[in-house]
Order: structure tokens, then C-alpha cells, then sequence
């Protein structure tokens, strides 16, 4: 579909979140959900006289010219996130809820299909820290067009207005998922994935006492939340699953590092540690990295040597095509 066709798309719900915003008087990612909400039922909900007709007139004209059945899974996502980014100017909302960028999605599904040239009939995926759904549903949806495969995804956080953004995109985009709210640290709701990816969010975990039940955990104080949730991806992955969680480029040069690094040795197979590019984050210090880890069991087996580098930037063709030349010259150590 043209450029043309998915601004307009996100012209329409741009205008109608505008529109609710003001009329609700409400926060800008409430007023989004409202407008997707609205766009995917075809009708403009209404409570209590609010918002009044006039309003309700010009959300339908809005509208008029679009068509949910006229766009793909995938550009109904692409729309919705450009409404994500201005939702997180206009309310000001922290960092660890930022939006995960389409090329960490991009190389997510990559290093899937380099796992597994042989696809299942259906894929499990699951995101614990899921937000508001865009990482899972971009990897879902480029799985499945690459593939052909069913792919069902699974969604946890304890965020309920992220969460409920992430229902009305899966609703609008027609994804099959399950999205629980809860803290993913808690007892799994799920388990037998097949695959865990994660954005994961940096800082401490504050509920000590059940930061202990992991192996994780530090020997005193706080633990580090991505330190707990990584183990956890574990504990719900099928053997042979296979965990892909973006971490501080940092992660193994912290003091807090020593548990995580022991804990990798008995519990995981290390198979990769990705470099992303530094223009893709505001300051060095927020770079992150993609950690490729696989569960033991099934057909998994350590890779001979770790997959290291960095992701090349995607403006330089050349450095790209090598980047693809190295993994595809890597991954024989890892299939079955």
C-alpha cells in the first residue's frame, strides 16, 4: 500500500484521538484507545451525552474514508504506532514505555526464521513485557508473512492503560492473542512457548521478597527487574524455545552481573549477544543489545562459538548484506 494510504489512515485516527482528547478530557493514549476503539466497531461510542453530537459528527467524518478491511495487519500496526509516538510527547510518558523500534522487531523475527528453518504449524509467542502490544504484534505479523505459520501471541504486563491499548490494536489488526494483566514476575499463567521476545525494562525490582524465588535475585537489596524477567522467559519456554530480549549493552559489566552470567551457565544455552547501532537511542548509555538465549532440550544445542557483533545500520546496503552473510555462515551450528 502507498505512503499516501497509510497517512491517511493515520490522519483519520490522529484527527479522531484530537477530537476525544479534548471532548473526554482525558490523556492522549486513552483518547487513542477510544478512537481505535470507535474506528474498529464502525460505530462512535457514546456515554452519557459525551462526547456530544457535534463531536461524534466530525469523528464519523474522520472516518468516512477508511476502510479497517482496505489495510493489512501490518499497516494498521505502522498507523497505530505513529499515534504511539505522539501520545508519549503529548502525555509525557516515561522511558521504559517508549516505543521498541521496527528494526528490533525486524531482527527479532530474523534470528526466529535462522532458528528455525523449519517452521511449525503454529507458533507460540509470548512477550512479558508487553505493553501496548507493538514489538509483539510487528514480530507476529512479519512472521507470519514470511512464513505462512499460524502465530499466536501471548502478552503479559501490569500496566492496565498500556494493556488495554494493546487489546483495541490486536482488535483492530485481527492478531490472535491472549493479554493478561499481571506482573510477569508472578506465577505463569502460561507455559510451553515457543518463543519469548522482550524489550525489557531497565531499573530495580521493588518486591524483594519475591525476587528471592530467583535465581537471579541479588544478595542484598533491590534486584535488577531484566535480570528476574529473563529468568522467568525461561521458565515459560517449551525445550528448545528460544529467548530474545533487548538488554543495556551493559548487561554483563555491572556489579549485579555476577548472578546473571552463573545462573546463564546452568540454565541456558548462550547463543548470541547483538550490538545494536548507537543512533538508534538518544545517549550511549541507553544503547541495548539483542541477548539470544535458547532453553535446553528438544534438538537445541550450544552453538561452538557465540554469535557477537553489532546490527549494521540499515542505510548501509553493503554492511547489511554482510551482516546476513555472517549469521546465515553461523546458523548451522545451531539447527537441528
Amino acid at each position: 500500500m502507498a505512503n499516501e494510504d497509510l497517512k491517511r489512515l493515520y490522519d483519520g485516527l490522529e484527527t479522531a484521538t484530537g477530537l476525544l482528547h479534548q471532548a473526554l478530557k482525558t490523556s492522549y493514549l486513552d483518547a487513542a484507545i477510544e478512537a481505535g476503539e470507535d474506528f474498529t466497531s464502525g460505530a462512535i461510542h457514546q456515554e452519557d451525552g459525551i462526547p456530544n453530537a457535534d463531536t461524534a459528527a466530525k469523528l464519523k467524518a474522520a472516518y468516512a474514508s477508511l476502510k479497517r478491511e482496505d489495510y493489512s495487519a501490518e499497516e494498521l500496526r505502522q498507523a497505530l504506532q505513529l499515534l504511539l509516538v505522539k501520545a508519549i510527547q503529548v502525555d509525557g510518558i516515561e522511558p521504559n514505555k517508549q516505543v521498541t523500534p521496527d528494526a528490533m522487531a525486524s531482527l527479532a523475527t530474523f534470528m526466529v526464521t535462522t532458528f528455525y528453518p523449519q517452521m511449525p504449524a503454529r507458533l507460540q509467542v509470548v512477550d512479558p513485557t508487553v505493553g501496548t502490544g507493538n514489538l509483539l504484534f510487528a514480530v507476529m505479523n512479519q512472521l507470519h508473512n514470511a512464513t505462512k505459520v499460524a502465530v499466536h501471541g501471548t502478552g503479559i504486563d501490569n500496566d492496565e492503560t498500556l494493556l488495554a491499548f494493546a487489546g483495541m490494536s490486536a482488535a483492530m489488526q485481527g492478531v490472535d492473542v491472549e493479554l493478561f494483566h499481571q506482573d510477569a514476575l508472578d506465577t505463569p499463567l502460561i507455559r510451553d512457548a515457543d518463543i519469548v521476545v522482550a524489550d525489557l525494562p531497565v531499573g530495580f525490582y521493588p518486591l524483594d521478597e519475591r525476587a528471592k524465588a530467583f535465581k537471579t535475585a541479588a544478595q542484598s537489596g533491590h534486584s535488577y527487574a531484566h535480570h528476574l524477567l529473563i529468568e522467568q522467559s525461561l521458565n515459560l519456554l517449551a525445550p528448545g524455545g528460544l529467548g530474545l530480549f533487548y538488554v543495556p549493552s551493559t548487561v554483563f559489566q555491572s556489579a549485579e552481573a555476577q548472578g546473571l552470567t552463573a545462573w546463564l551457565t546452568q540454565a541456558a544455552y548462550f547463543q548470541g549477544l547483538l550490538n545494536l547501532p548507537e543512533n538508534f537511542f538518544a545517549t550511549k548509555k541507553a544503547q541495548k543489545s539483542l541477548l539470544v538465549l535458547q532453553k535446553p532440550g528438544a534438538q537445541a544445542k550450544q552453538a561452538a562459538q557465540v554469535l557477537l557483533g553489532t546490527f549494521p545500520e540499515l542505510s548501509d546496503r553493503q554492511a547489511f548484506g554482510e551482516f546476513i552473510a555472517k549469521v546465515k555462515d553461523w546458523a548451522p551450528q545451531i539447527q537441528a
